[in-house]
């Protein structure tokens, strides 16, 4: 325990760093993938066979990809077609892509959840199908995914660790760095893995707290 604690003082700075990117990119493509995820929910709802068609689509496309599969594409063949971008902006955005089909999936579920006597309700009123989106569907299918939302976010922050395999010194990578170099596997992934149970243990209890209330709705 002495080593370990030892070991802490004098890695756990570097590990820091590596924590901040690693939130970084969580929250950055949570953004990207729930404004995504949302756009393909409401193309698949939206009765237009077309855009439920591309939508339904690219969905599969992105659900059959793995995520790191698609990083390496967006980092190292995009350039190819003259898009470059740094590895962290491809870390997010290739993050937020590949989860906007997970989030379109909870969010279509959440408007299909919906009872069809309220959109009935606002489309006999002469509310429109978009204003009956804003006003009607969508505040109350939020509130049903978000529960299937916080696990979401917990993914991706396990997920944020992808990132590394595009050279992303996030923390997954720094422990890697420093455990290569010192040979202190031990102390070092163990301080890693506590610092994602640190990272992920909020937004678990924030997972159980939106399901209780759910419930007891």
């Amino acid at each position: 325990m002495r080593e370990f604690l030892a070991d802490a003082h004098e890695y756990l700075p570097i590990l820091l760093q590596g924590v901040q990117l690693t939130v970084l990119i969580t929250l950055a493509s949570l953004v990207v993938s729930t404004l995504l995820g949302l756009v393909w929910a409401v193309m698949r709802v939206s009765g237009i066979a077309v855009l439920a068609g591309f939508s339904a689509v690219m969905i599969n496309i992105l659900r059959g990809i793995p995520i790191i599969v698609q990083l390496f594409y967006i980092y190292f063949v995009m350039p190819d077609f003259g898009l470059s971008l740094t590895a962290v902006q491809a870390a997010i955005i290739g993050l937020g892509i590949a989860y906007s089909a997970y989030q379109a999936e909870n969010f279509r579920a959440g408007i299909e959840a919906v009872d069809r006597g309220q959109v009935e309700a606002a489309l006999s009123i002469g509310m429109g199908w978009g204003l009956t989106m804003r006003r009607v569907i969508l505040p109350q299918a939020i509130r049903i995914a978000l529960p299937p939302y916080g696990n979401i976010m917990i993914m991706m922050l396990k997920d944020s660790s992808q990132a590394s395999t595009i050279t992303v010194a996030e923390l997954a990578l720094q422990g890697k760095l420093i455990a290569s170099s010192t040979f202190k596997n031990t102390s070092v992934y163990t301080m890693v893995a506590l610092m994602y149970l640190a990272l992920s243990l909020p937004l678990i209890l924030l997972v159980r707290h939106l399901e209780a209330k759910g419930r007891h709705r």
